[in-house]
């Protein structure tokens, strides 16, 4: 548990960051998102989700 909430602490402070850094950039990413097929939307969840439990498993397994 204590993993996942500093995980989701990383996610916020990097969006943030992102927000701050490039605000138009990012806004014309969330409009592109929002126009972006829902397969397609839960396909790159599901990709993404998958992926980082593995990059989660191969940290966990190679730095003790």
């Amino acid at each position: 548990m204590r993993d996942l909430v500093a995980a989701l602490g990383l996610a916020l402070a990097i969006e943030g960051l992102l927000c701050a850094a490039f605000p138009r950039a990012m806004r014309r990413a969330m409009l592109e998102a929002a126009h972006t097929p829902t397969e397609r939307m839960r396909l790159v969840g599901v990709v993404s989700a998958f992926a980082g439990v593995i990059v989660v498993g191969l940290i966990r397994l190679f730095l003790p």
